[in-house]
């Protein structure tokens, strides 16, 4: 893929990647709801259109974020795993989730989200295990 990065600088790097309004939101979709389809992510409630959820696809499998596979009973339809360098990004996630659910909640109906009060390192390490477990049963080709 060619350099379309902004800088040397690796906050400005990170967020060429996936400082979009869309690309956490499939990362977190994959992470979170363990979504891998596109019919799955194009049912979130956020409603990314096709072209764009498309682009973004592409995007985190060509920076390996995502790897696109096909399943053993289904060899028509894509599925989206995510690759350990995506899981690393758990952090970031959680982060944004416990800052939006500390400083938004006057401004927006923020999501009660089981578990987000909890000690922060906890929260991450489950979430890893649960894909991780998650991933054992994909039978993929």
């Amino acid at each position: 893929m060619k350099n379309n990065f902004r800088s040397g600088c690796p906050i400005a790097s990170t967020l060429d990647i996936i400082g979009d309004k869309w690309s956490l939101l499939v990362l977190r979709d994959m992470l979170l709801h363990h979504k891998m389809t596109f019919k799955e992510f194009s049912s979130s409630e956020e409603q990314i259109a096709p072209s764009i959820l498309s682009a973004r696809l592409k995007l985190l499998t060509s920076y390996r974020l995502i790897t696109r596979q096909k399943q053993e009973n289904n060899k028509k339809e894509n599925i989206y795993l995510l690759t350990e360098k995506a899981i690393d990004l758990s952090s970031i996630l959680i982060d944004i989730s416990m800052w939006g659910d500390k400083y938004l909640r006057e401004f927006n109906q923020i999501d009660n989200i089981d578990g987000l009060k909890s000690d922060r390192s906890l929260i991450i390490k489950t979430i890893k295990e649960r894909y991780k477990s998650m991933l054992q049963n994909v039978a993929i080709c």
